[in-house]
């Protein structure tokens, strides 16, 4: 027997929901969900947005989901599989590597074109050839609304790559308005936007291991941040793109690459946490290089955020606050090494996580802080549970990459079965990113 609603509940499933993570995306209890799927109850008008955003839905394709009739679904075929804006959105049972390549392809695409409209000179307002329609405030705080909510659907999302078709339609529209804009105000709003989502389509690359692609996106986004004179987000840009260098291992390359971020990320507002994520991030890059005592002092510098009184973050691409400050400690100490320094921070760190990734990516130090104790069986326990983790999320991207130098440091191990059980675990893993 199907529901009065099945077309709601297949469109949820097609995107990787449980009625669950749904619940906890929606900010509902589960049994809300379940209510709107049967038709028992209408979510109320506030929520509808939210909705429509998470399911990847126009208004009014959203409209027709809750309020089914073979006249509206035939009118929108599209709203179990379809194109948005040139994005595909899986249907149930389509191949997602074949989508996700096709989505990353249209969204390499788009950030081309948006990033040479950055580039290029302002038009003058006063050319009378010139009669695009003028971008309104009210617009820029829609889609600066629009922006965070991409970063919160993006945090949230149990796979980074279904996010993919949103922040595409974004940047198109962001697009649109670069070619409007008539004053120097609105041409910088509009180049921060584009330069926040710039960041947001490189973390959704760089989750998926796509460096070379990540790279790009950081690159154009420190390009459009610099051209709305935009010092924190400047700085953010240059922070992310110095993670790549960072795990490809090259740390002297993001030392450098983080020192020009402090230096711009001081220009920035005092009342951010910006220079504080900087140099939390420049702890690591040390630690990597083996020098404690530059870490130490970059450490104390991150610290330093828990004295700033107001919010200390902006939107979705500046989210240290200092939660993470015991991950961030242990994990410069187990690069160093310091096995010792390393435990304490580390178990209090587990204590805290609350998202999945940030579960499984202290998981997976623990795991690794066996293997420097020799002990094998906190190495397999604690490995075992990140990679339980990382197939929960349906993508092996920012904990896969760590369960993979787990994997290597397993490798003196090889001759106890349960080792040869766990990197073959590891490996069919990663074929899933």
């Amino acid at each position: 027997m199907t529901t009065r609603r099945q077309h709601l509940a297949e469109r949820r499933r097609s995107l990787g929901y449980t009625q669950e993570s749904f619940a906890e995306h929606v900010g509902a209890d589960r049994s809300t969900i379940a209510r709107w799927e049967r038709g028992e109850c209408e979510p109320l008008p506030f929520v509808r947005p939210k909705l429509a955003m998470l399911l990847q839905v126009t208004p009014a394709e959203l409209d027709a989901l809750l309020n089914p009739s073979t006249e509206d679904l035939a009118s929108s075929p599209s709203l179990l599989g379809r194109s948005i804006t040139g994005l595909a959105v899986p249907a149930p049972g389509t191949n997602l590597s074949e989508c996700d390549d096709m989505n990353r392809r249209e969204l390499l695409r788009l950030l081309s074109v948006t990033g040479t409209l950055v580039a290029l000179p302002q038009l003058d307002s006063t050319d009378a050839a010139w009669a695009a329609p003028s971008v309104a405030a009210s617009d820029l705080v829609q889609y600066e609304q629009l922006n965070a909510h991409l970063w919160q659907v993006f945090s949230l999302s149990p796979s980074k790559r279904l996010v993919y078709p949103v922040v595409g339609q974004q940047l198109r529209v962001l697009a649109t308005r670069l070619e409007q804009a008539r004053t120097g105000v609105v041409y910088q709003r509009l180049c921060a936007l584009t330069g926040d989502l710039f960041q947001l389509a490189g973390e959704i690359f760089f989750d998926g291991n796509r460096y070379t692609d990540a790279a790009h996106c950081y690159t154009l986004a420190v390009d459009a941040s610099k051209a709305a004179d935009a010092h924190d987000l400047w700085a953010c840009a240059l922070t992310r793109h110095a993670f790549i260098s960072m795990y490809e291992r090259r740390f002297a390359e993001a030392v450098s690459v983080l020192s020009a971020a402090a230096r711009v990320a001081v220009q920035g507002d005092s009342h951010l946490s910006t220079r504080h994520w900087v140099a939390a991030v420049q702890a690591q890059a040390f630690a990597g290089l083996g020098d404690l005592d530059a870490c130490n002092r970059a450490l104390e510098a991150a610290d330093e955020v828990l004295t700033l009184t107001g919010p200390g973050t902006s939107s979705g691409w500046l989210r240290f606050d200092g939660s993470r400050l015991a991950e961030e400690r242990g994990t410069c100490y187990l690069e160093l090494g310091r096995a010792d320094l390393a435990e304490g921070p580390l178990f209090e760190a587990l204590g805290q996580a609350v998202s999945l990734r940030q579960q499984g990516s202290v998981l997976t130090d623990l795991a690794m802080l066996g293997i420097q104790r020799g002990d094998l069986d906190q190495a397999l326990h604690y490995g075992g549970a990140a990679i339980t983790l990382a197939e929960q999320t349906q993508s092996a991207g920012y904990v896969g990459r760590k369960l993979q130098i787990l994997n290597t440091q397993l490798a003196p191990f090889m001759a106890d079965n349960r080792v040869a059980q766990f990197t073959d675990h590891i490996s069919r893993l990663a074929r899933i990113a």
